[in-house]
């Protein structure tokens, strides 16, 4: 019997009303269902390293974290956050009160907005723009405010001029992505003071989503905003365990901020998952502390797998936006004769034993994201060669 309610208003709030099933559940199942190689959900096949698994084995065998660990998160982990950032950038965090550690990035990032975000604020971020930020604009009752990075001379570029004319009366907050997914981005020190300058000029807030920070490749550079003059008293930093470390499964997030951002962004967490991962924050306070060697070697990995899934694609017969950071490819498929990223993306499995992501999901102006797909290059060597090899089959 169909369930019956008290009125014919639907039943999922009308905030949420234009978020469905998400593409990577749609093309996951897709990939299962053809045997395909899935390079469209951004999550390693392989675990990461071994000394860090180890010390989550010992938490628990010790019984650190198998209850609720504190709100903020565990001491030793929010000790090795401020390290980090003190350590890799100069910043200065209080480990007490100006570190917050949450349920993966994407709690943060929701948190962040609930806490910030009130109705008919305006929230602007780069598109494409990771799905996530979306649904949490339109949970805190914000309106999404686009700005596009459009291609040129080989990345995806900010249009400073577009940015600063879609800043209003009613602008609240700027989200930032960098390095940015799915684009592959890592903004120039000329476009990060450029955003702090309007920032300050224009006294918003900003949120900054860094959680591929230590996947920058060639010339590029990371740069927190919160580095920017006038930035840290107004910043909210983003960063996470799961891209670093390929843990994804633990969920360990954080945010650094000033005492009174941290504080009114842990109100709305503490009613969100309220602490997670407890045994995993001892673990990620280890991984944090792990030498330099450990980071350059997994940037140097992943180096490699980008330029044998880049030059694959290139084969194939894509054009190929070569990331300066994280562990996506965006591809342009006109050069192949298509033109709709979603219907290329859907048939791809049967084509060619793939999977993609068409990158028009992470767009308001979806003709604008139309012709682009993207492929994660963050698995095994031996799984990439395969991936290439059926690829090339679309070179005719």
């Amino acid at each position: 019997m169909a369930a019956m309610t008290s009125s014919s208003r639907p039943l999922l709030n009308r905030r949420l009303a234009e978020f469905g099933t998400t593409i990577f559940a749609e093309m996951s199942a897709l990939a299962l269902q053809t045997g395909s190689i899935n390079l469209g959900q951004g999550f390693p096949d392989t675990d990461g390293p071994e000394e860090v698994r180890e010390a989550a084995v010992r938490a628990l065998r010790d019984g650190r974290g198998n209850q609720y660990p504190p709100g903020p998160g565990v001491p030793e982990l929010r000790t090795a956050i401020a390290a980090h950032q003190q350590r890799r950038y100069g910043l200065s965090y209080d480990p007490d009160t100006e570190v917050l550690v949450t349920a993966g990035a994407t709690e943060a990032i929701a948190a962040a907005l609930l806490a910030l975000v009130e109705p008919g604020d305006e929230v602007i971020a780069f598109e494409p723009y990771y799905d996530s930020y979306a649904a949490c604009i339109a949970m805190a009752g914000g309106t999404r405010v686009p700005v596009t990075l459009r291609p040129g001379a080989g990345r995806f570029r900010l249009d400073l001029d577009e940015l600063r004319a879609a800043v209003t009366d009613r602008t609240r907050l700027l989200l930032i992505n960098t390095p940015h997914n799915p684009t592959g981005t890592v903004l120039t020190r000329e476009e990060l003071a450029a955003i702090a300058e309007l920032a300050v000029e224009r006294d918003l807030l900003v949120v900054t989503d860094e959680v591929y920070e230590h996947l920058v490749f060639d010339d590029a550079e990371h740069l927190p905003l919160a580095a920017f003059p006038g930035m840290r008293e107004r910043t909210v930093s983003i960063g996470s365990a799961g891209k670093t470390f390929s843990f994804t499964g633990w969920k360990v997030g954080w945010l650094t901020s000033t005492s009174a951002l941290v504080t009114a962004v842990r109100s709305a967490k503490q009613y969100l998952t309220y602490v997670a991962s407890g045994p995993f924050q001892y673990a990620v306070a280890e991984a944090l502390a792990l030498p330099d060697s450990y980071f350059a070697a997994f940037r140097d990995d992943m180096l490699v797998k980008r330029d044998l899934l880049a030059g694959g694609l290139a084969e194939a017969g894509f054009e190929v936006f070569r990331p300066a950071g994280t562990y996506f490819v965006t591809t342009d498929i006109r050069p192949l004769g298509e033109t709709d990223g979603f219907a290329f993306c859907r048939a791809l499995p049967e084509r060619a034993g793939v999977v993609a992501i068409p990158n028009a999901v992470f767009y308001d102006h979806r003709e604008a994201g139309a012709p682009f797909v993207r492929f994660a290059f963050c698995k095994r060597t031996e799984v990439l060669q395969e991936a290439v090899k059926r690829l090339k089959s679309l070179a005719g």
